[in-house]
C-alpha cells in the first residue's frame, strides 16, 4: 500500500524571522525538510505532499519541489483563507494562519491513503520514519499513530517551545495530549511550563511529547472539517487563535473513540524555532554527514 508524507511548510516563522522552511542549513545548503524526505523515502514512503502558501509557490518549487519531484511523486496544497470550511472569512486584519488542523485539511484532495504529517522545520531522525512507515502500512479507517519524543530531547536553549504533552494507557496507546505553549529550562536545569496562568511542577526529562509527527488515514478529513468549522464559528473575531492537531486528536479520542498507537523514540530532535538555533542545527547536521549517516550531498 502506498503511503504519503505530508509536510506542513506554510507557517510564518514569526519567532525565527523569515521562511525558515527553506533556509539552507546543511553543509551544502540543504534545508531541513530535505533530510526528512531523504529519511522518509528510505523508509518506504512513496509520495510527498507539500502544504505551502501561494506566495511561496514559485520559490519553493525551484528550491525544493522540482528536485524532489525527480525522486518521487510530488503534490501541492495551499493553506489560505479561501480554503477554510463553510466559506468562513477571517477578520480583515488577521494575518496568522489558523493552525495545523487547517494545514492538513488543505491536502484533502491530494491524499487518498494512509499518510504521515510532519513539520517542515524539524529534524525527526531516521528510525522514527522506519517505525511510522511500518505502522502506516495497512492502517485504515478510524485509526492513527504518532511518534512520541522525550521532552528533554526537544527543547531549545534560546526560548520556550510548544509541545503536545502526552500520556499513554496500559496498552501503549495515547490516553491524552495537551498542547502546552511555554516549555523550557529553568535556571536550575529543570523543565517547566512558563505560562503565567499555569504554574507547574518540573516535568521529567522523558515525558512523552508530540512533535506533530502523526500517522493518519483519510477518515480524519471529514471530522477535521466539522471540528474546524465549529472552532472558527466560536472564535470568529479573534486574530491569533489556532486549532492545532494535538487538540483535535485529543477530542477525537474522547468523542469518537479514535485509537492512537504511540511509537516512542529516544532520538534527539532538533529544529529552528529561533534564529539563534541555526548554528546548533548546522553543526548537528555537519556531524551527521561526517559520521556517514548521510551522503556528502543529499
Amino acid at each position: 500500500m502506498a503511503i504519503t508524507l505530508l509536510i506542513m511548510a506554510a507557517g510564518l516563522g514569526s519567532r525565527y524571522g523569515g521562511d525558515k522552511q527553506i533556509d539552507g542549513l546543511g553543509p551544502h545548503g540543504e534545508i531541513l525538510m530535505e533530510y526528512t524526505i531523504h529519511d522518509a523515502l528510505a523508509a518506504g514512503f512513496d509520495r510527498v505532499v507539500f502544504v505551502i502558501r501561494r506566495s511561496m509557490d514559485e520559490r519553493f518549487r525551484s528550491l525544493v519541489g522540482d528536485r524532489i519531484g525527480q525522486k518521487c511523486e510530488v503534490a501541492y496544497a495551499y493553506q489560505e483563507a479561501d480554503s477554510l470550511p463553510g466559506g468562513f472569512t477571517p477578520p480583515a486584519d488577521r494575518t496568522k494562519p489558523y493552525g495545523t488542523v487547517h494545514a492538513v485539511l488543505c491536502a484533502r484532495d491530494v491524499v487518498n491513503g494512509p499518510f504521515a504529517v510532519v513539520n517542515a522545520d524539524d529534524y525527526y531522525g531516521k528510525d522514527a520514519f522506519v517505525c511510522i512507515a511500518e505502522a502506516l502500512r495497512g492502517m485504515e479507517g478510524k485509526a492513527a499513530c504518532m511518534v512520541a519524543y522525550d521532552l528533554g530531547n526537544t527543547l531549545s536553549d534560546h526560548g520556550t517551545v510548544t509541545r503536545g504533552v502526552c500520556s499513554t494507557d496500559a496498552q501503549g496507546c495515547l490516553a491524552s495530549v495537551t498542547e502546552t505553549y511555554k516549555l523550557g529550562w529553568d535556571s536550575e536545569g529543570k523543565i517547566r511550563d512558563f505560562a503565567p496562568e499555569t504554574p507547574s511542577e518540573p516535568y521529567a526529562h522523558d515525558t512523552p511529547v508530540s512533535m506533530n509527527f502523526w500517522g493518519l488515514t483519510p477518515w480524519f478529513f471529514a471530522r477535521a472539517e466539522e471540528k474546524l468549522g465549529a472552532f472558527l464559528r466560536a472564535h470568529a473575531d479573534e486574530l491569533k487563535c489556532e486549532y492545532v492537531l494535538p487538540t483535535l486528536i485529543d477530542e477525537l479520542m474522547h468523542e469518537d473513540g479514535l485509537s492512537v498507537r504511540v511509537l516512542h523514540t529516544h532520538a534527539k530532535w532538533f529544529g529552528v524555532t529561533y534564529r539563534e538555533d541555526k548554528p546548533l542545527v548546522q553543526e548537528a547536521l555537519r556531524r551527521l554527514h561526517e559520521a556517514g549517516e548521510y551522503p556528502e550531498k543529499l
